[in-house]
């Protein structure tokens, strides 16, 4: 069993859905602390201008925990979005397949953020094909505080022999702590697709729908690009 954990993002780039599409259960971490400026509440999009966030307002405290975190409705986000998205992808190549599908999220009426993000999460983990089980960190019980523990506890709830981990955690992951409880530690390796985008160069590192937009939702792509796995010793 094969197991990866990530703060549940709006709208993720095409790392996110590799790392879950290498897993059989992706853990959204739901009950950790909010961090602003951050995936949490935005994302980017490609424009004729280089790329700009798109946000969703929200009011939070410090201390506030990503399943806690109200959006700000006060603000008319989502005609805001659809603005944005239609104006920069209106004519990209699958725009209008996937259009239908953008309007039906954009229709409904969200309270709390975590619920927009998970929305978002399957609804381009369902493009992409990908059938890996999702469950939120908040229904497991009796989670320790500490962070590498955290992990530790989700694994052995699922009974996981396999954490996948980002590039990232490679700089500070603690790998005796996995090894010692009998715990596989690998790092994904992302190498990111090149793809015909609208507006000349080539800018990496965009939300997913991107992806969709301009190249279609073969995520095959993506999989053919990424074999490699680096366990840390």
């Amino acid at each position: 069993m094969r197991i990866a954990i990530h703060q549940p993002q709006f709208m993720p780039w095409l790392g996110y859905f590799d790392k879950m599409d290498k897993v059989d259960v992706f853990v959204l971490l739901d009950n950790v602390q909010f961090k602003k400026n951050e995936f949490q509440n935005r994302n980017k999009i490609k424009t004729a201008n280089n790329w700009i966030w798109f946000t969703v307002p929200v009011n939070f405290s410090f201390g506030d925990t990503i399943s806690g975190i109200r959006i700000d409705n006060r603000h008319d986000w989502q005609k805001k979005h659809l603005h944005a998205i239609q104006t920069n992808y209106g004519k990209a190549p699958f725009f209008k397949e996937h259009q239908p599908a953008l309007e039906e999220l954009y229709k409904n009426e969200y309270t709390l953020l975590s619920p927009l993000n998970v929305y978002t999460i399957n609804l381009i983990k369902t493009l992409f094909s990908i059938e890996t089980k999702i469950v939120m960190a908040s229904s497991i019980p009796n989670l320790s505080q500490d962070p590498t523990e955290r992990l530790l506890d989700i694994c052995r709830y699922f009974n996981a022999d396999t954490y996948l981990a980002g590039a990232g955690g490679k700089g500070y992951m603690e790998c005796e702590r996995f090894k010692n409880a009998g715990i596989k530690l690998l790092f994904q390796h992302f190498v990111h697709p090149e793809y015909k985008q609208l507006y000349g160069a080539f800018e990496p590192f965009m939300s997913a729908i991107d992806f969709i937009f301009n190249a279609g939702n073969n995520f095959d792509l993506v999989r053919g690009l990424n074999k490699k796995l680096e366990e840390c010793y």
